[in-house]
């Protein structure tokens, strides 16, 4: 059995390897439409589920530990999640047969990596360089684990007008999510 992520870092940085481990079986595999599906519906799920974890957990973390700074950082992040979860709607109800398929992918990858590099290169360095200085290494661990859970209760497709911002998306994803999840069962998903 695989064991947590240790840190809040790891945990986003492991989403981040599987997100892009998605999106590769659907790059590397232009004739194999079933293929194609089955990891669009398992790329969909996991960036949905991830986005609204960072926003539930992390960048309220942010703004908690990093003040001002903290809070325009996470704004930021915000800002560029809405517009993943924008492209991520339309890329979700598209099939592998249409020609916009790829390229709407490509699209919403390049907005994405942009998005990790940022995350991985600056936001969470400075959360856990801050973390540590103050003495509370824990805190890392115990958001990892917030995390984890949180992404267990959340949506698993996009909905950019629930917002970014909790409670208000708090109570939109506890809303949407039982009805995603019922779709989920028609979904094929990887083997």
């Amino acid at each position: 059995m695989a064991t947590a992520p240790t840190t809040i870092s790891a945990a986003i940085v492991k989403d981040h390897l599987e997100l892009e481990e998605y999106y590769n079986e659907i790059i590397k595999n232009p004739d194999d439409y079933d293929h194609q599906k089955r990891f669009q519906n398992q790329f969909v799920w996991e960036l949905a589920r991830h986005s609204v974890g960072e926003e539930l957990v992390v960048y309220p973390a942010m703004e908690k530990y990093l003040g001002p700074q903290g809070k325009a950082m996470a704004e930021d992040d915000r800002k560029e999640h809405h517009q993943v979860k924008e492209m991520l709607k339309i890329f979700q109800n598209m099939y592998p047969e249409d020609p916009d398929f790829i390229p709407q992918l490509r699209l919403l990858w390049g907005t994405l990596s942009l998005h990790i590099k940022e995350e991985e290169d600056h936001d969470l360095p400075l959360l856990e360089d801050k973390l540590r200085l103050d003495g509370d290494a824990d805190e890392s661990g115990s958001l990892a684990k917030s995390f984890g859970r949180t992404k267990m209760f959340v949506p698993t497709r996009s909905h950019p007008s629930a917002g970014e911002h909790p409670p208000f998306e708090t109570v939109m994803g506890l809303l949407t999510a039982p009805f995603d999840r019922v779709a989920d069962i028609f979904r094929k998903f990887p083997k």
